[in-house]
């Protein structure tokens, strides 16, 4: 035996593995419930499972790589050139490509912090430098910070819209204005997993925005909203260079038949998501009311999730709300973020964060 090991790129030393959510585990028959991952909490949309159950009779074959059904739906949809288009495992999974298309060793890739934590991830296993710009005391992305902070380096800007894990949304005028301060050979990711989610009539549709704009690129997924998180599937739309190099760096097959077939069926009930996105809605206002009441100072949130910055008592609170029953997604030294779920999920919570505040 050789006490040699694989030689492995520089690059990965010291990069962190992603940690999702952590489940919810029942003990003593009481019930549990998981709002550490933003899931949504309502099954599959009428239909889907139906989709879903026929894709399955052909796993012996490869999906259509292409996704064709699925890219000309999106297309009619939202009015964009099938050129346009690309899928990929999640918006996540795109976000990884873009890097790969755009960014090495010697670039660097910009995002506001804490936003989403995959971002320096891939952002280091490309080679490339994270410039992570802090977010205004109001928890929202200080984008004449991001401005300011642009080099000559600068190969790709992630604007988190809204924000995870703060929730926060970029208002029209202020995206323009930064927009207009970004060299056009630099790409601009307007990252709207959330969108869905939006009742700020301010905060725009990222979709309008890159139509005039061929330096911005829109990343949407199925995993929020739509309730389809275990299937992985997503999409971008932006100009054809940059849709182009999406397809290029895409995984072969990556898109199961499966995950295409159920995006198309759920695009198709849009009047039934609008309802349950709509209670969810209703939920977030009352949850966020809630913890108001109790003293709590919450940032107004335009996803399906509250924010609640706890500093050094952040582990404390997730503790407490997992022996209350409910897991919610601490960062250390920062806060909690606590999806938006059930009902009786959410009365968990505000009763743990009430006892919370008492005791502080």
């Amino acid at each position: 035996m050789t006490e040699k090991t694989p030689k492995l790129r520089d690059a990965l030393s010291g990069i962190p593995t992603y940690k999702p959510g952590r489940p919810a585990a029942a003990e003593g028959g009481r019930v549990a419930y998981k709002l550490s991952s933003n899931e949504n909490p309502y099954p599959p949309l009428p239909g889907v499972m139906e989709s879903a159950l026929a894709a399955a009779a052909h796993f012996n074959r490869y999906p259509d790589m292409a996704c064709t059904g699925l890219m000309a739906e999106l297309s009619e949809r939202f009015g964009v050139p099938l050129g346009h288009l690309a899928t990929g495992t999640g918006s996540v999974g795109i976000a990884q490509q873009l890097v790969q298309s755009t960014a090495g060793p010697g670039d660097e890739v910009m995002f506001a912090w804490r936003s989403f934590e995959a971002y320096p991830i891939i952002t280091r296993v490309s080679g490339a430098t994270p410039v992570q710009v802090p977010l205004t005391p109001g928890d929202v992305h200080d984008l004449d910070a991001m401005a300011d902070a642009i080099t000559e380096r600068t190969r790709l800007i992630f604007v988190c819209n809204p924000n995870n894990p703060t929730g926060t949304a970029v208002r029209r005028a202020e995206l323009e204005r930064f927009l207009d301060r970004v060299p056009g050979d630099v790409l601009v990711v307007l990252d709207e997993a959330y969108k869905e989610f939006i009742r700020d009539p301010e905060v725009p549709d990222g979709l309008a925005i890159y139509r005039s704009r061929p330096n911005v690129c829109v990343l949407r997924t199925f995993s929020k909203a739509y309730g389809l998180a275990g299937l992985r599937v997503g999409f971008a739309v932006a100009h054809e260079p940059v849709a182009d190099a999406l397809r290029k760096t895409a995984v072969p097959f990556g898109v199961s038949q499966l995950a295409q077939d159920a995006a198309v069926a759920s695009l198709r009930c849009e009047d039934e998501l609008l309802g349950r996105v709509g209670s969810l809605v209703c939920e977030r206002k009352r949850v966020a009311e809630g913890l108001a009441k109790q003293g709590w100072t919450v940032p107004e949130s335009q996803a399906n999730f509250v924010w609640l910055r706890l500093g050094e008592r952040t582990v404390d609170f997730a503790a407490a709300c997992e022996r209350a029953g409910v897991v919610v997604r601490p960062f250390p030294g920062e806060g909690v973020r606590a999806t938006i779920g059930e009902a009786e999920a959410n009365d968990v919570l505000l009763r743990v964060a009430e006892d919370f505040r008492v005791g502080l």
